[in-house]
Parts: C-alpha cells; structure tokens; sequence
C-alpha cells in the first residue's frame, strides 16, 4: 500500500459533507466551505478536504500583510479513513494545494487550525510546511451540560429570548470551555507571498514549551502555561 496510489479530485458538497460526518472526531462538516475534494483509493471514496471562506474574513485577512478578503481560504475540515496507507494526509494536502493553484490562482494562502482539545497539536501541518501563527488556551469550544461539545460561534447562532448570545447563556448554565488549545497555522501557495506574515512566525517548539501538545486526542504536557 502506498500513498502515491491516492488521487484527489474535487466532489459534490453532499458527498464531502456525507464521508467528513462519518469520518471526522467532531461529527460535522463545514457548512460554508466553498471547495470539496474527495480522496480516493482503488477507485474508492476514503476522505475529504474542505476549503472555504474563514468566519470573520476581515479579521484573519490580518495574518498576513496586504491580504485582501479574497486572498485566501481556510481549511475546514480534513477527515480520512483509517483504511488509507501512511503518509496519506502529506500526500492528500500536498495534492489539494496544487488542485487550489490550478482552480483558484487567485488564492495566495491558507490558514487551518488544530484542535488541541479533542483532536492533536498540528503535526501533519507542521510536516506540510506551515507556519505556526499563534497558540492560545480554548475559550470558544465548550462541553454543555448534557455532555455533547459546541463552539461559540454555533452557539451563538441563536439568542435566548433576553437578548443574551447562545454562548453566554449555555455558560451561565454550566457550560464551560474544554481544556486545552487552539493552534492556528498558515501556509503560503504563492512564493512570492511568503514573509508577509504579519507578526514573526513562531517556533515549533511553542507548542510543547506552552503545554499544549497532543496527539489523537490525548494531551502530551498540559500545563497552566500563559496563553501565547
């Protein structure tokens, strides 16, 4: 089995949304993303990445500077099956980007985020050459009372009938954010791009020296390190 054998190509949102359900720890696609690629191996569907509009788009555009709105993507969503051979996720990103400068020339870079409460630290972005942007302990993905996980901007979706946000009353009703981190990293498609991050790229070693490393769902050194 090898990675080479995987080809990517984009699919129907439905079926991106259909096998990253299934596959993804959270249970949920990505309802505004944009760009859909399916992973395939021998003919089969065992993946997907999902590329869209980052939630506040004038606020990250900030990253980097002299990004426009429409500069760049996130990355949403990446799930794959455990059925796929090593090295899969290297080789799915390395595939997406290069379908991304074929379909949007226009996008200049991306920007993603690991889950260090639930999921790991980054390591397979950190392996595709991104930039470590910023670690800072989770305020916005929060345990309810009834046990399931949401984050704030879901929440904050709806307001209670007092006028207050979705998040702020699921807390004063004993919800509260999970242990751990969000790490935020960018990866540059054009060349000509690179340095133009906004603050000095951190170092990978950040990461383990605030704490927050983890892996598969399991915290490595959680600390009461300070938020970067």
């Amino acid at each position: 089995m090898s990675a080479k054998r995987l080809t990517l190509r984009p699919i129907a949102a439905a079926d991106a949304n259909r096998i990253v359900r299934k596959l993804h720890y959270s249970g949920k696609a990505t309802q505004n993303s944009q760009l859909h690629i399916g992973v395939f191996y021998l003919n089969r569907l065992e993946g997907a990445l999902q590329y869209g509009p980052s939630i506040d788009l004038r606020r990250m555009a900030k990253t980097v500077t002299g990004s426009g709105m429409h500069d760049f993507m996130e990355l949403n969503r990446m799930a794959l099956s455990e059925r796929l051979p090593r090295n899969s996720e290297s080789r799915a990103l390395a595939v997406s980007f290069r379908i991304i400068r074929r379909e949007a020339p226009q996008i200049k870079w991306l920007v993603t985020f690991a889950d260090g409460t639930m999921c790991g630290d980054g390591t397979i972005y950190r392996a595709a050459g991104f930039h470590l942007v910023h670690v800072r302990r989770n305020t916005t993905q929060l345990r309810l009372p009834d046990g399931t996980v949401a984050s704030d901007i879901s929440l904050n979706v709806y307001r209670t009938p007092d006028g207050r946000m979705g998040s702020a009353a699921a807390k004063a009703n004993g919800a509260a954010p999970l242990p751990g981190f969000q790490i935020k990293y960018v990866k540059f498609l054009d060349p000509a791009w690179e340095g133009r991050l906004a603050k000095p790229p951190l170092s990978y070693d950040t990461i383990g020296e605030l704490g927050a490393s983890m892996y598969r769902g399991r915290s490595a050194t959680m600390s009461d390190a300070s938020e970067a």
